[in-house]
């Protein structure tokens, strides 16, 4: 599987950015897409399933947000729990409207724990790429995946396979704490993932242990940057024959 650098994506991204092409709900819709179809196999349907969203304040929470309020909208019973005191007001807004429900920022961890046991589906959309240079997660967003992590796998951290009792957990573009680009895991307390939707191109990071352990089944989705993502790659590579 080829692989692209965050500073590759994000690269890539701009000049669609530029142009007005909405990426995020590109990203938000086929991440509804992957998550229904877990759903689907758990459950039959995604009519009264129950998720929990863990929302950062960038733009993966914002991707986690609307893909949230495009299946509140077909009837799955969605809270929001924010891990940091601000979240992407417009995904926010669009998951609200839709019937989500959301965790004010006093609810302690155990609280969020809970609804977490309680749940079908984990969204992850803490962090995202633009954390690549350390990726561990602090203050209320490492209490919240702390207090997750003992409920779920009170013996190790082992991502679910699906079939049982417990959450599975889908990491929006990647599971938050890791690297992106070298597989780095600096803090153990990462919530496992059972699939990883990621955007655009599949990062190095997901492939290189320790956090290739942590990221589950990864599908890229297509959000259509693939032409601009590989110009750059191969221009990079050649860069680096030419020195």
């Amino acid at each position: 599987m080829k692989t692209y650098t965050a500073a590759q994506q994000r690269e890539a991204e701009q000049p669609y950015l530029a142009d007005g092409i909405p990426l995020m709900q590109r990203a938000s819709a086929a991440l509804a897409a992957e998550t229904a179809v877990l759903l689907v196999a758990r459950r039959g349907t995604v009519r009264g399933a129950g998720m929990l969203v863990l929302a950062g304040p960038g733009n993966n929470g914002g991707d986690a947000l609307f893909a949230a309020a495009t299946l509140a909208a077909e009837g799955v019973r969605v809270t929001v729990a924010p891990t940091a005191r601000r979240m992407h007001e417009e995904g926010l807004a669009a998951a609200v409207a839709a019937g989500a429900r959301v965790l004010g920022p006093e609810e302690s961890p155990a609280v969020v724990a809970r609804a977490a046991a309680s749940c079908d589906v984990i969204l992850d959309g803490i962090l995202g790429t633009g954390t690549s240079t350390d990726p561990a997660l602090r203050g209320r967003a490492r209490e919240v995946v702390a207090a997750i992590l003992a409920v779920l796998h009170p013996g190790g951290a082992q991502a679910s396979d699906g079939t049982g009792r417990e959450p599975v957990v889908v990491a929006v573009d990647l599971p938050s704490g890791v690297g992106v680009d070298d597989g780095a895991v600096p803090d153990p307390t990462v919530l496992p993932a059972t699939v990883t939707v990621t955007f655009g191109g599949c990062k190095p990071g997901l492939l290189r242990r320790p956090a290739a352990g942590l990221a589950g089944r990864v599908v890229v989705a297509d959000i259509g940057i693939a032409p601009e993502l590989e110009r750059i790659a191969a221009r990079d590579r050649a860069a680096t024959l030419d020195g």
